[in-house]
């Protein structure tokens, strides 16, 4: 539960807001020209390439209301990420409002910063200026990207000074109770040579909550860095999803981004990955799984900019019952990014004749001396493979299951921390039933 004043989205609700949040003037002037982009932007359509695959005429912002106030008693237990695993700090937040923040002393002894974006904007504004929407996203993207940069609340800041070293992951996790909404923002500084890893989940208080997400996640990897991030996102199938994404990974930098991809009524996630540094290396690795009447559309870039990098993005969808997926992948080559490595794959499990998946792959090659291949497949569940188990005494649903579970493990096998593989495998499991 949570103790909560509702402001409408309108010029009143916006100055309510920004009256609830005490910060500095440098963060309540980039707060009023993303609300002032905000209205004068169109809300995206299908007649935009991007979005003629998804539909968002059921979407009505006026049926949610900004959040302004503080929490109040609840209890939230722990997440799908964190549970059993030696965490070197937390970071909690409900509805947008930031409600628990914690680090071990030893990595702030090392200047390690680690918690709520909120909070530590202005205890560390030094930081925050300079890379909060301005060197990965901005407001000006769509309509949806400047809602969120006026409006975010919550959200985690990690930031970790050159050559420092985080031994433990670190864990973000944010909750929508019904009718909850959330403007999260998350923002990872690995400044040269430092390394970390950063576990985030999003769920629902209960499987029938509404709710709406406008999130936002910046991602920069410094020189000789190297990141590994995991992002689970397990809404309830009420909550309506949309975010960008972006990452920028510097020179001899390396990182491995993880999505889990379970919940929501509809999600439209733009991901992409700036390679910039020469040498520059990323992995992406995708999972969705969808039931329902779910809709999720992920659309990835991967940029290479600078020469000799590796980018291998792989999404992997199971779908069942009328539910749909729209990937949409695209490697982008510039000119000088010659020696460039790139590789996506987008893989569909249809698990009834009533899902659909969409898979659009492409290629923008500028440079001449690269080596770009990208691949998907779709298809159902062989039969054959059903009755083999069957024969062994395995039922129907219990056969699909490991069926699925299979489909999953080129993904799985790549993840290389072990309640990570778990807590997904888990996930995905208990949401298989019987293959049509």
């Amino acid at each position: 539960m949570t103790t909560t004043a509702v402001t409408s989205f309108n010029d009143q609700g916006f100055e309510s807001f920004l009256e609830s949040r005490n910060e500095p003037e440098w963060l309540v002037e980039t707060r009023r020209t993303a609300w002032k982009q905000f209205n004068q932007l169109p809300w995206p359509s299908q007649r935009d390439e991007e979005w003629m695959r998804t539909d968002i005429r059921m979407f009505q912002l006026d049926k949610f209301a900004i959040p302004t106030g503080n929490p109040g008693n609840f209890e939230i237990g722990p997440g799908q990420l964190s549970h059993g695993v030696d965490v070197g700090g937390s970071s909690v937040a409900l509805n947008g409002t930031p409600i628990h923040s914690q680090l071990d002393d030893a990595l702030a002894s090392k200047g390690v910063i680690f918690g709520s974006l909120a909070e530590l904007a202005k205890q560390h504004p030094q930081i925050v200026r300079k890379f909060l929407l301005q060197k990965a996203l901005s407001s000006d993207i769509d309509r949806f990207a400047a809602l969120h940069a006026a409006l975010w609340s919550s959200g985690t800041l990690l930031y970790v000074p050159r050559n420092v070293v985080v031994d433990k992951p670190l864990h973000s996790y944010n909750i929508l109770g019904d009718g909850g909404v959330d403007f999260g923002h998350h923002l990872v500084i690995l400044e040269e040579g430092a390394e970390a890893t950063l576990l985030s989940e999003s769920s629902s208080q209960s499987e029938s909550a509404t709710g709406l997400h406008c999130g936002g996640i910046e991602l920069i990897v410094g020189d000789r860095a190297n990141l590994r991030f995991v992002n689970l996102q397990d809404w309830s199938q009420k909550v309506w999803h949309f975010a960008h994404q972006k990452a920028l990974v510097g020179r001899d930098a390396n990182l491995q981004w993880t999505i889990g991809a379970l919940g929501s009524r509809l999600a439209k996630v733009n991901q992409h990955v700036a390679l910039v540094g020469e040498r520059a290396n990323c992995q992406v690795n995708g999972v969705m799984f969808t039931e329902g009447k779910q809709h999720l559309s992920y659309h990835t870039l991967q940029h290479h900019i600078s020469p000799d990098c590796t980018s291998d993005f792989l999404y992997k969808s199971a779908l069942q019952d009328q539910s749909r997926t729209v990937w949409r992948g695209m490697i982008k080559v510039d000119q000088p990014a010659q020696k460039t490595d790139g590789y996506q794959r987008n893989d569909n499990l249809l698990l009834s004749r009533t899902a659909r998946a969409d898979s659009i792959p492409g290629l923008e090659i500028e440079a001449d001396d690269v080596r770009c291949t990208h691949g998907s497949t779709s298809g159902r569940v062989d039969e054959e493979l059903i009755f083999y188990a069957q024969c062994r005494g395995y039922t129907r649903r219990e056969a699909v299951r490991m069926i699925v579970a299979g489909f999953f493990q080129q993904v799985f096998d790549r993840i290389t921390i072990e309640r990570v593989r778990a807590a997904l495998g888990a996930s995905i499991a208990r949401r298989v039933r019987e293959y049509e």
